[in-house]
């Protein structure tokens, strides 16, 4: 009855402190709280249609159609390195999410062991085992050989879903990697058609260029004979032929540009310096896609980087969830079952059976410093995802209204310049003749045809524009990546 009665004291006492600890350790300090604000306007300007159909949810294969550029992107989506890395991203944060997984799991674990020991006999365990009686014939062997096998686990019992909330962390740093792959593949697609249309552009004014050389030898020979004839003097001789030589000149430039931009993509394919197929069509002969910018609500859903940054906030709300739950106190059970003995052949005898249960309830009480900075950080990690989330829908939904205006205003721009073009393309051949006929001086026709050049290039530039205000809405719109 008296033993009774102890284990009962003993469970009394056990309870007392367990509830000590539990008490004390869950006092957690006072945090600012801050959520994130999700709202956005229902247009991107004053006179967009409500319209939810949205060009982003495209395919790429459908709303890029140049048999060239589709061919560059497919070969990008394999070799480039900066996607490579992504991808092995996906794989670290995957493991990471294994490892969390693992840790509220028990630990089961197997172990064998052998060794000798020898005590001095002047020490207590020596004094102890020479004044032990032990029947002739059963001594303790000297030195005492140790031999054990068996199983163990330890299982750390997630009270407060501390070890849960962590791989719940886990599993929305994984998906956000995921988000963060299809925004590298989303910039990536789009960056390699800017520049296959920069690469467009620049044949095209190649094709300017040389056109004009032609034009300006022809120019340069009717001078010179014109100087012959005493028409014109030596200065106009000269006058033209510099300028021959200046476009001459602008011909090598391009040239260099096209090596520079080839190289580009070629960096983007992933792939050594080589030429790059493309169409030999004029640039001007290719029309925009229409655009449907759907509602800026979709951004949320579309955008891999503004789902990459939600994923990230819900990672970091979780973060101090688990930071708090390092106040509380922590359950943790190990148990072991096996054999020992000094001697093999006792090894595997019932009487060698030895076997252990115990629970340890353990919670921080004095200098918490490192537990407090720890949940401070986490909030403040977790602040700073809220305004970077804020700050990425901000960005999206800028994007958007820049390009859908960039759009507008390059078609009108694209216009007016087609027309410029066209004038002074009919000045050029009207100075020229008043200049054959002795009407006009030689300075307007080389200012007619310096302006015509300009003019050309100028039209090619507006067109470049006009197809990459395409490109960066279609990515702005979150396409590229489904």
């Amino acid at each position: 009855m008296k033993k009774m009665s102890n284990k009962f004291n003993k469970c009394i006492y056990i309870g007392i402190a367990c509830l000590v600890l539990t008490f004390t350790g869950c006092k957690t300090p006072d945090l600012l709280v801050k959520t994130e604000n999700k709202n956005v306007p229902g247009a991107f300007n004053s006179t967009a249609a409500k319209d939810t159909v949205s060009t982003g949810k495209m395919k790429w294969k459908e709303y890029f159609t140049d048999k060239y550029l589709t061919t560059l992107i497919d070969t990008a989506l394999v070799n480039n390195q900066e996607l490579n890395i992504t991808l092995q991203e996906i794989q670290i944060s995957r493991n990471e999410v294994r490892a969390r997984k693992g840790e509220y799991l028990p630990f089961i674990g197997l172990k064998g062991s052998a060794g000798f020991d020898k005590v001095g006999r002047y020490t207590n365990i020596g004094a102890l085992e020479a004044n032990t009686e032990i029947k002739p014939g059963k001594e303790m062997p000297e030195p005492l050989q140790d031999y054990a096998i068996g199983a163990y686990a330890t299982w750390e019992i997630d009270i407060w879903n501390k070890l849960h909330n962590a791989k719940k962390a886990a599993v929305s740093r994984y998906l956000s990697s995921v988000e963060g792959k299809n925004f590298v593949v989303t910039n990536l697609i789009s960056e390699i058609a800017n520049s296959y249309y920069e690469l467009l552009a620049l044949d095209n004014q190649l094709a300017i260029v040389k056109q004009n050389i032609g034009i300006q030898t022809n120019a340069f020979e009717i001078v010179k004979l014109q100087k012959e004839s005493a028409r014109v003097t030596e200065l106009a001789v000269r006058r033209f032929e510099a300028q021959l030589l200046n476009t001459q000149g602008l011909q090598y430039t391009i040239q260099q540009k096209i090596t520079e931009t080839e190289n580009k993509i070629n960096f983007l394919v992933g792939r050594f310096p080589q030429p790059v197929k493309r169409s030999s069509e004029p640039l001007s002969s290719l029309m925009p896609n229409i655009i449907h910018a759907g509602i800026p609500s979709q951004l949320l859903e579309n955008r891999p980087d503004v789902k990459q940054a939600e994923l990230e906030l819900m990672a970091s709300k979780l973060d101090v969830k688990v930071a708090r739950a390092r106040f509380y106190p922590s359950l943790g059970i190990s148990a072991g079952v096996g054999y020992q003995a000094f001697n093999p052949s006792f090894l595997i005898k019932p009487q060698s059976l030895l076997y252990s249960l115990a629970g340890e309830l353990t919670a921080p009480l004095i200098n918490r410093n490192a537990i407090k900075a720890a949940y401070y950080s986490a909030n403040s990690k977790q602040i700073q995802a809220v305004y970077n989330y804020e700050r990425t829908i901000l960005n999206a939904y800028i994007e958007v209204a820049n390009q859908l205006a960039k759009i507008s205003n390059m078609e009108k721009t694209f216009d007016l310049k087609s027309r410029q073009v066209d004038a002074l393309n009919q000045s050029v051949d009207i100075s020229n003749d008043l200049f054959t006929s002795a009407r006009a001086d030689y300075m307007e026709v080389l200012l007619t045809q310096r302006d015509a050049l300009e003019s050309k290039f100028d039209l090619i530039e507006t067109k470049m524009q006009q197809m990459n205000a395409t490109v960066n809405i279609y990515r702005a719109l979150g396409g590229g990546w489904n």
